[in-house]
């Protein structure tokens, strides 16, 4: 009997036992051990005077088999206590990265932190401003490049024109020319013109500058990574510490980035400018050389002289009386805007404008027209003494405008890459040689006032009797963006040298319009001006010769329709003028 009451004990300690362990986890791993380990022992001697007292009533039977219990899914996972590590098994990752790997962590955050810095302290940086012989001009650096080569930048006229002279690195200086003041210095300034120590000022300053850049460069370089490395520092929450290795560390290794990478740049630039002796040798365009006493003979007397292209000549209007070999083979005209204010003011007006005159070929140099060479305009303007007032008219056969009508009416748009970069090499082109240009006209002996005629715009966008011909809205639209873009570098350059610009405006006056003052399709000279297109530039530029000498742009009205020219001192336009202000594009 005692035997078996013996079995019937360890028999209910068993299957005590695999109760508790079937217990979810959650309820054994919520109270303490000691309280646990008492508990399954009030439990287990319970369970057994319990059992014990039912199968002392049973009959005898064998103890069933014991089976191992199953994992249930749905049973609540144990919870465990603050700061207890789960098990191994259990952990997203089974060791913590090695100290290489958090050494190249932190190297790779150093070289962003580094590479962010420098590209922040390139961009914020200071233009620094240096004056040579009354001109002033901002020194900084272009953006970096993956080039260890090549040329600068300088802005001329709102154009960022790469140098002529190369420098090493991949970030290169750049020059913006600010303010050009007309006095005797000019000349040596722009072609380099002068005594060999007043050329190396330029170079000299130049250097300068760049120096003083990189200076204020290095320094928001350190500035910035500074604050970058103490803004990761405190969002890691690293120790103090860990804190002040990591600002030291990251800031050695920006500042040695930042001058290795530029140390080519930084090193030799100086250098380099300090070989310039011109603003002409940076820009790559050769300095005219002008000889007064060539050219067609002045008459005395002249109070106005006209330079310019076909539009100031008056392409495809009836010829001047009493013509000469000259007249006739650049197509000067009676209806030119010149003879329009001679007659208006009683003045003598040298009018030496030429068909399809440039820069280079027509105002500083000789053309060709006709089989004979006419002389540079530039040559008798030196001549005109006694002129009190110069305009000028160029630009369009500079950029070959023309050539760019007759593609864009064939082809199928105006706005490819092929043709935007074309027009962009000839505008780039062409602020060159207008440099030069403004300097010739600053030097005239008799330093007179200098206006700078502007286009008009032959188009109107909401007509477009032009399409027959392949023109259509999109194109106009095209090519009326790009005559702004002329228009700007002229005004912006004028505004430089302290001259006028102006322009007429030919509003409800363009092409298509009933009262055209643009030369149609079937016309002698298309797009050019009609004689009323003429007498409305005379307007725009009267309206500058009679308002105070000071730079900029003028307002314009547009003319009636009808010509009365007068020997007074005002243009010859009777009827009602309409006032339409314009300012630069």
């Amino acid at each position: 009997m005692a035997g078996r009451r013996q079995d019937v004990l360890l028999l209910d300690l068993r299957h005590t036992w695999c109760d508790w362990h079937h217990e979810p986890q959650s309820q054994r791993f919520m109270t303490p051990p000691r309280q646990r380990a008492a508990g399954a022992g009030t439990e287990a001697a319970a369970g057994a005077h319990k059992n014990a007292s039912q199968r002392l009533s049973e009959p005898e039977a064998s103890p069933p088999p014991r089976q191992s219990p199953e994992p249930d899914a749905t049973a609540p996972q144990p919870q465990r206590e603050p700061g207890q590590q789960p098990p191994a098994a259990q952990r997203p990752w089974s060791r913590r990265p090695g100290r290489r790997t958090r050494w190249a962590i932190w190297l790779a955050v150093a070289l962003v932190t580094a590479a962010v810095a420098i590209g922040v302290a390139l961009k914020v940086a200071p233009l620094q401003t240096v004056t040579v012989a009354g001109q002033v001009i901002k020194v900084g650096t272009t953006a970096p490049t993956l080039s260890f080569s090549g040329p600068g930048e300088v802005d001329l006229f709102g154009q960022s024109l790469p140098t002529h002279v190369q420098f090493l690195g991949p970030v290169r200086p750049r020059l913006q020319l600010t303010q050009i003041t007309i006095n005797s210095e000019l000349t040596n300034f722009v072609q380099g013109a002068g005594p060999a120590g007043a050329e190396r000022i330029l170079g000299d300053r130049l250097a300068s500058g760049w120096l003083h850049y990189f200076a204020w460069e290095i320094g928001l370089t350190a500035v910035g990574a500074l604050l970058l490395l103490g803004a990761l520092a405190g969002w890691r929450r690293l120790p103090h510490k860990t804190t002040l290795k990591l600002l030291a560390g990251g800031l050695v290794l920006t500042e040695v980035i930042n001058l290795g990478a530029i140390m080519l740049t930084a090193y030799t630039a100086p250098s380099t400018l300090r070989q310039v002796r011109s603003l002409s040798q940076l820009v790559g365009s050769e300095p005219t050389v002008t000889d007064a006493r060539k050219g067609v003979p002045v008459p005395p007397g002249v109070r106005l002289v006209v330079m310019g292209d076909s539009t100031a000549a008056g392409a495809g209007l009836p010829p001047v009386r009493d013509a000469s070999h000259a007249d006739q083979a650049c197509g000067r005209s009676t209806d030119s805007y010149a003879e329009d204010l001679a007659r208006s003011n009683g003045w003598q007006v040298m009018n030496l404008a030429c068909n399809s005159a440039t820069i280079g070929q027509g105002l500083l140099g000789p053309e060709g027209r006709g089989g004979e060479s006419v002389p540079a305009q530039i040559d008798a303007a030196q001549r005109a003494t006694h002129a009190s007032a110069v305009i000028v008219s160029v630009g369009a056969d500079d950029l070959d405008w023309s050539a760019m009508l007759r593609l864009c009416a064939v082809a199928r748009t105006c706005n490819d890459k092929a043709t935007t970069a074309y027009f962009q090499q000839q505008l780039h082109s062409f602020s060159k040689n207008y440099l030069q240009l403004l300097d010739q006209l600053a030097a005239l002996p008799s330093h007179p006032q200098v206006i700078i005629n502007r286009y008009y715009n032959p188009f109107d966008l909401q007509l477009n009797c032009l399409s027959r011909v392949g023109m259509t809205t999109a194109k106009m639209r095209t090519l009326s963006s790009r005559l702004a873009t002329l228009n700007a570098v002229l005004a912006k350059g004028a505004k430089e040298f302290g001259f006028t610009s102006v322009q007429p405006d030919f509003t409800g006056h363009q092409l298509c319009t009933p009262q055209p003052y643009v030369q149609g399709l079937g016309d002698a000279a298309p797009f050019h001006p009609t004689a009323m297109g003429q007498l409305a530039i005379a307007l725009a530029d009267q309206a500058a010769l009679n308002s105070p000498r000071l730079p900029g742009s003028s307002a314009v009205a547009t003319p009636s329709a009808t010509r009365t020219p007068t020997a007074g001192g005002t243009p010859g336009v009777s009827g009602s003028a309409s006032p339409t202000p314009t300012s630069g594009p």
